[in-house]
């Protein structure tokens, strides 16, 4: 692999990410599979989706590898990072590398390729940008509490808190 070539470190990392996604089918799993690379320190850590396999709504690839990752390093932050999905990302995975402040993430096949093999998340993506709660088929409802702020207070008062 060319180690200054992005190109060339990009699709090596992606094929990493695929490799893993293919050998996760038949292990149990879901046909996504994602690596965390620092620049300087290489892989940091991989996932699978395990999904079924775990009966974890939440047991993504990506976000599997994210909290690996942020395990291996000790920090929630993976900022100067790289994603690497064996497919798009879903609107949860996204958040995710969000809030791992990720730099970036690069995905090999596109939603609609999972959505022909069944993983149709187009409605998610389609929810999450409305704010319309008449389409949302998740009944949300805020009930105004007189201690609901109450939590931030002590956040914003307590001396230990680690900025995220």
């Amino acid at each position: 692999m060319g180690a200054d070539d992005p190109t060339q470190r990009d699709a090596h990392f992606l094929d990493q990410a695929i490799s893993l996604a293919r050998a996760n089918v038949p292990d149990g799993g879901g046909p996504f599979g994602a690596v965390v690379v620092d620049p300087a320190r290489g892989m940091l850590a991989w996932g699978v989706n395990r999904v079924t396999a775990t009966c974890d709504p939440t047991a993504h690839a990506e976000v599997e590898a994210l909290r690996a990752a942020a395990h291996e390093v000790g920090d929630f932050s993976l900022a100067g990072c790289t994603l690497y999905a064996s497919c798009e990302p879903c609107p949860m995975c996204l958040a995710a590398s969000l809030w791992a402040r990720v730099d970036r993430v690069v995905y090999a096949a596109g939603r609609l390729d999972a959505a022909r093999a069944g993983f149709d998340d187009s409605s998610f993506h389609r929810l999450l940008v409305t704010d319309d709660s008449a389409v949302w088929p998740l009944a949300r409802r805020q009930l105004t509490r007189p201690q609901a702020g109450a939590p931030f207070e002590d956040w914003t008062r307590f001396a230990g808190a680690v900025p995220y």
